[in-house]
């Protein structure tokens, strides 16, 4: 079935295929890797390139237009011939053009039947199709896989120079010329052409007669290459160019129209232009990404021909590309002329039944380095490195001009005995001598590098520290180190005037420590010295010899913290820097830690208790302002407190002093909702007895409580998941933004306010009353993990069993319940006595855990071993002692 899709069709398919994994290997190694930077698409892309055509759309539209037939009588000729007359609406003169259309077979085949299509070039436009749609390097994959059935061996081929290629990072030049969708073009079906056209069967012409006869005649050119005028009669046009049929249109017209002559006495004139081009059919054939034959315009020349068929694939040859016209070489095309220069004076025009062969490349040189265009290009056995070297757009600036490095494989022949087949080439200086580049012969598989100049940087001093610009300034002979410092801009005000570092670099390497200073802060030297190049300058500030001094506010203040210190600091300045006090502040007193300043080593700092001005810190100001906040014992008019530096300034809470504590209650309660606890020591049930009690259809077996942790008050035996694992499902469905679940017994609260599960409420806890739930889940190491409905009185091994039982990795001695309430209860086995088996309540989960896999052997065997011969060697010295006695 494949078989029967159209070319590019199978490599879409093919190219779907192997990104879906669905290839087999020895046929998907065949497709050449897509090159870097670019990606490999996925499958739906592969098969949504089957369906957009937007240029095949275009010309469809096009060629209907040029037909003459309106819609009406395209949708009677459609209906006629049996299809649905909508099916070419959306070509239609007056269509959408913004939609979206997908063409099909079908439509083809509905355009050929309105007589509008030769059967050659509808299979010229089913050839080009989605592949004119796509990306380069899905174009490049699909131009490879199309022929992989029928010539693997070409694949492979292809394959192994695009890994070539792909290996040595460079892009083949030219090939994507051809690759991109925004370069195709089709030449122009109608309007002026150039004067060496020739006309021939299928071109449409318009005579126009003025003055004396007023006509306009429209000439279709005949398969025999003849045109028929009215009155006229025929006229062989086969051949002409549109000079030449005027010259024989004045002796043929003049016969019949008397006025009809050349110069300013003609009383009839006419006009002959050519109406719409013929199309032609030519062979693209070779190493083409897509050879075949194609519909092209009577205009169109070789670039033509190769832009339909996809440009060379990576074997074809850029250099030598023949045209043949029957038995003949017409010409060889050299397209570096039209890529390099934009020359196309080779271009040959093509007629109908010619042959365009792309040949094998005549050798491919890889260049890189510091060249504006580095890639990889094919070379004529006449080429030289100076030619080389123009194609990849001469040196860049960064080039060294005076050495340029050639890999080489030598030919079989002139390999020594040793197998040597690599050589390194150098064109040195001598051969580079004037700027010119020597005429070095290049071989095929040469890799040409032109290195790049030292990175090291020369000619420069480096200016550091307390200037106003930093960094490096240009070296000249005979600089001095004011010089220096003036072009840096000069030191700042609070410039250290005793020392300036100079650090020289000798040429051993070593380094050499120099000095000076400055006479003032203005820049002037004391001694000014002369400078080497690569001197490092280095010029301080007093303010980076100063201790860094600062105090702290802790407690009651909006932005807690460390403040750097200044002198005159005091206690008002240090807490309107801290954003000023909370609402819980205490501002009687606080509390000033001081560094100790006494000999005693055990002493570490002294606290002194002060009043704080409360009028002044609550209102914002004692001058206007609003009536200050109200505070616990706070005074007014309290004298302003200096700091000291590395001052610990606390400011105390008032006792007491919080927000509510708001608890979570939703759920089969009478009036759910967000509740402040009255106390610190609120209790479950008095929290359910507030809300009104719980509803009929509440499960108080069920409850779920979940209590959050803030930072600090996290359980010791919380484990934090590690970065680089995979989260593990729960088995628990917590809430978001809770950590923990704990189990309370609810129906035993509300019977008994004194059991320890009525436990005292903290904020942030939230309870939720279910419904009743009669299912029992039973996961993990079970066969058949899931839902199994309550049966009363039955244990876990039980709903085990209903879930399809034990696994071989199961540790049955480790399986548990978590029941309804959040409680959980483990299995225990014994060896004597009957076992202890949880029995689950509705709405529990029932766990069997895996077992784990031991890293070291069992070394039971060996312990029964050793205890059989301890025990042997006791029965033997017993019987010794019976026989003795």
């Amino acid at each position: 079935m494949l078989a029967l899709l159209r070319p590019s069709a199978r490599a879409a398919i093919a190219l779907a295929s192997i990104a879906s994994g669905i290839v087999a290997p020895r046929v998907a190694a065949q497709v050449p890797q897509v090159p870097p930077g670019q990606q490999l698409p996925t499958p739906d892309q592969a098969r949504d390139a089957l369906q957009n055509q937007p240029e095949l759309v275009e010309r469809l539209r096009r060629r209907l237009l040029e037909s003459g037939l309106t819609p009406d009588q395209v949708r009677s000729r459609l209906r006629a011939s049996g299809y649905p007359e909508t099916l070419l609406d959306e070509y239609l003169l007056g269509a959408d053009t913004t939609r979206a259309v997908q063409p099909g077979p079908r439509t083809l085949e509905a355009v050929r039947s309105l007589g509008i299509l030769s059967p050659q070039e509808a299979d010229s436009m089913a050839l080009q199709d989605s592949a004119l749609a796509i990306s380069d390097s899905l174009q490049q994959v699909m131009d490879s896989i199309r022929f992989v059935r029928a010539d693997s061996a070409r694949a492979d081929s292809l394959a192994d120079s695009l890994a070539v290629l792909r290996g040595q990072g460079l892009k083949l030049f030219g090939l994507e010329t051809f690759r991109r969708t925004s370069t195709r073009f089709q030449p122009v079906q109608s309007g002026p052409v150039d004067e060496n056209y020739q006309l021939g069967p299928g071109d449409v012409l318009v005579l126009i007669l003025t003055g004396d006869v007023e006509e306009v005649y429209t000439l279709n050119v005949t398969r025999e290459g003849f045109v028929v005028i009215p009155q006229v009669g025929q006229v062989y046009v086969a051949n002409l160019t549109m000079g030449q049929l005027e010259d024989q249109l004045y002796a043929r017209l003049r016969r019949v129209y008397s006025g009809v002559r050349r110069g300013p006495r003609a009383t009839t004139k006419f006009q002959i232009s050519l109406a719409r081009l013929r199309n032609i059919q030519v062979f693209v054939v070779g190493d083409v990404v897509r050879p075949g034959a194609y519909q092209v315009s009577g205009a169109g020349t070789v670039l033509t021909a190769l832009y339909a068929a996809g440009g060379p694939t990576a074997n074809g040859s850029f250099r030598k590309v023949e045209v043949r016209r029957a038995d003949k070489l017409v010409s060889t095309i050299d397209i570096y002329d039209y890529l390099l220069h934009g020359i196309n004076a080779s271009d040959v025009r093509l007629q109908n039944g010619d042959v365009v062969f792309v040949p094998v490349h005549s050798g491919f040189v890889k260049v890189a380095g510091e060249v504006t265009r580095p890639a990889v290009y094919e070379v004529l056995p006449q080429e030289t490195l100076r030619e080389l070297l123009e194609f990849a757009g001469g040196f860049g600036p960064a080039a060294y001009q005076t050495r340029v490095r050639i890999h080489r494989i030598l030919p079989p022949e002139s390999r020594d005995a040793a197998a040597r087949a690599r050589v390194v080439v150098d064109v040195g200086p001598e051969q580079m001598a004037g700027g010119t580049v020597p005429a070095v012969p290049m071989a095929a598989g040469d890799s040409v590098t032109v290195l790049s100049i030292a990175d090291r940087l020369r000619g420069y001093v480096t200016v550091r520290g307390n200037v106003w610009v930093e960094g490096q300034v240009g070296f000249k002979p005979g600089m001095k180190l004011s010089e220096a410092i003036r072009l840096a801009g000069g030191p700042k005000p609070d410039v250290y005037l005793d020392r300036i570092l100079v650090s020289r670099t000798n040429e051993d390497s070593t380094r050499v420590q120099l000095r000076s200073a400055f006479a003032d802060s203005s820049g002037s030297v004391v001694s000014d010295l002369d400078l080497q190049e690569e001197d490092e300058i280095r010029i301080f500030s007093r303010s980076a010899f100063l201790p860094t001094r600062y105090v702290t506010v802790v407690g009651a203040v909006q932005n807690p913290g460390r403040l750097p210190f200044r002198e005159g600091m005091t206690m008002r300045d240090l807490v309107l820097l801290a954003g000023g006090v909370t609402e819980d502040a205490d501002l009687r007193e606080a509390e000033i830690a001081r560094r100790a300043e006494s000999e005693d080593p055990g002493a570490l700092a002294k606290t002194i208790r002060v009043r704080l001005d409360s009028t002044a810190l609550a209102s914002g100001g004692s001058d206007g302002g609003p009536p200050p906040l109200p505070r616990s014992g706070g005074a007014a008019g309290v004298p302003d407190l200096a700091l000291q530096p590395y001052d610990n300034v606390l400011i105390m809470r008032q006792a007491g002093w919080e927000t509510q504590r708001l608890v979570y209650l939703t759920g089969q309660v009478k009036h759910p909702g967000r509740y402040a606890l009255r106390s610190k020591t609120d209790r479950l049930g008095d929290l359910v007895q507030r809300a009104g009690g719980l509803t009929e259809e509440a499960y108080a077996g069920g409850i779920q409580f979940y209590r959050s942790y803030r930072p600090g008050l996290q359980p010791a035996d919380e484990q934090l998941p590690r970065l680089d694992q995979q989260p593990q499902p729960q088995r628990d469905t917590l809430p978001h933004g809770f950590v923990e679940r704990v189990g309370i017994d609810l129906p035993k609260v509300l019977k008994d306010r004194d059991t320890r599960d009525n436990v005292i409420l903290v904020a942030g806890d939230s309870i939720h009353i279910p419904e009743y739930n009669p299912i029992i889940m039973v996961q993990g190491a079970v066969n058949s993990p899931g839902a199994v409905p309550y049966n009363p009185g039955k244990s876990l091994d039980w709903y085990v069993d209903a879930a399809g039982g034990y696994t071989q990795l199961s540790d049955n001695k480790h399986a548990y319940v978590t029941q309804p309430n959040g409680k959980r209860q483990g299995v225990k086995r014994r060896v004597v006595f009957s076992d202890d088996v949880p029995k689950p309540q509705p709405g529990a989960i029932v766990f069997v855990p895996a077992k784990r896999v031991q890293d070291q052997p069992s070394n039971v065997t060996a312990v029964v071993g050793t205890v059989a011969q301890v025990l042997t060697g006791l029965i033997t010295l017993i019987i010794v002692a019976d026989q003795s006695n």
